[in-house]
């Protein structure tokens, strides 16, 4: 990859990142950091996305007028929480600032064939999802493994109302892979429908995003991929970008 086309591809990807902080120990200091990166003399990321226990805090100090939108995770990680707790979870979360939801497909449902619970659980997310609120369905693709599956779910995420799907929780062994993309790529082409797609967990380089990138574009076209319907979820790859676009170095992360 040459310079200019990683500066081209590190400028394009910073626009698209969910700025993450979901580590256990995440506190109040970590998140105001996290809000101010979110703005860089380069422009802003497209979102940050935070445990729900940090909605409101992060809305205090980003404003009702910030560019940044807020995400937050709902049965998250383990993706088998009940219905009714999952959407109090999500209610409150809305109600105390979060433009997008990131939920949890339950997933070990769906791999045990009962697809009715995991349909259930997305459509009653959607039914408390304002329509200004983004509705992002994780389908944990490391854990499901198989492409029948991870097709399967990315049908029932679309077919519940999902505005994006997206890889992983970045809690597991594997999380986002290209193979896993096209897969969701696919469905999401011959769903008809104008859904998003985010890549998450272990993106922590240029170089790896803009295999995402080219996959994208190649599947739904070059004019496809922008904020509104294509997303990284990543930690450690907004230091990479800020690296390439400066012409400095920056460790390549590997954690979500």
């Amino acid at each position: 990859m040459n310079d200019h086309d990683l500066r081209e591809a590190a400028s394009q990807a910073l626009t698209l990142l969910d700025l993450t902080n979901l580590k256990d120990d995440c506190t109040e200091a970590d998140i105001r950091t996290l809000c101010h990166r979110a703005v860089t003399p380069f422009g802003n990321v497209a979102a940050i996305c935070i445990w729900p226990r940090f909605v409101a805090y992060a809305a205090g100090i980003l404003g009702d007028t910030s560019p940044v939108a807020i995400a937050t995770v709902v049965n998250f990680p383990s993706g088998d929480m009940a219905v009714a707790d999952v959407v109090a979870e999500t209610e409150t979360a809305i109600a105390d600032g979060a433009n997008e939801i990131d939920l949890v497909l339950p997933y070990k449902a769906l791999m045990a064939g009962r697809e009715a619970e995991a349909a259930k659980m997305v459509e009653a997310v959607r039914a408390v999802c304002p329509p200004v609120v983004k509705l992002k369905v994780i389908l944990e693709t490391g854990e499901l493994k198989e492409k029948a599956l991870i097709r399967r779910a990315s049908e029932i995420a679309i077919e519940g109302g999902a505005d994006f799907i997206k890889t992983s929780t970045g809690k597991v062994a594997v999380n986002a892979t290209l193979e896993a993309a096209d897969t969701m790529l696919h469905a999401i082409r011959d769903s008809g429908q104008n859904i998003g797609f985010k890549a998450a967990g272990g993106i922590g380089s240029v170089p790896d995003a803009a295999l995402y990138l080219d996959l994208a574009s190649t599947i739904r076209g070059p004019d496809w991929v922008m904020p509104s319907t294509f997303r990284f979820g990543a930690s450690g790859l907004l230091d990479n970008i800020l690296a390439a676009l400066t012409g400095g170095h920056a460790p390549v992360s590997k954690g979500y």
